[in-house]
């Protein structure tokens, strides 16, 4: 098998397999509860500071309407919650709270996990080609026709 028909395997079954996986390893732990989609938008808000709701439905790519309603459910679960910005009344900010920000750190460990077992093993350069490999694969996903792939 040549190698662009290995890429294509791996990545296409690495691709269907992380929203499994990672649902997988959620619903195993503590947060047996939360969605990836639940949280993704824990991972949006952060842990740092309050955010506006502009902000974290731009970094995940929806609609302030759409975000609304999956931070509505994270209210109700007991992840986020809202308050009125100090300068602005009309802006609402989110952030995470003690609960949110724990599911927020055990999922980082899980990254941190991901990733290193993705680099053990590799030189500084193999690594840096990788990096540059997935930031491609990554520039196309952003850049690709939605309706149809050209390469």
């Amino acid at each position: 098998m040549d190698i662009r028909s290995t890429l294509n395997e791996v990545l296409v079954k690495l691709f269907r397999d992380i929203t499994t996986i990672e649902e997988q390893v959620i619903k195993t732990g503590e947060y047996k509860e939360l969605t990836v989609n639940d949280m993704h938008v824990i991972e949006a808000i952060d842990v740092r500071e309050a955010k506006n709701m502009t902000s974290v439905a731009r970094a995940l790519s929806v609609t302030t309407g759409t975000l609304t309603i999956s931070v509505n459910g994270l209210v109700k679960k007991g992840y986020v919650e809202r308050t009125r910005s100090e300068e602005d009344r009309r802006v609402v900010l989110v952030s995470l709270t003690a609960k949110g920000k724990r599911a927020f750190l055990q999922h980082q460990r899980f990254h941190q996990a991901m990733i290193a077992s993705i680099v053990e093993g590799l030189t500084d350069e193999e690594q840096e080609i990788l990096e540059r490999a997935l930031r491609n694969v990554n520039q196309f996903f952003r850049t690709v026709d939605k309706r149809q792939a050209r390469p």
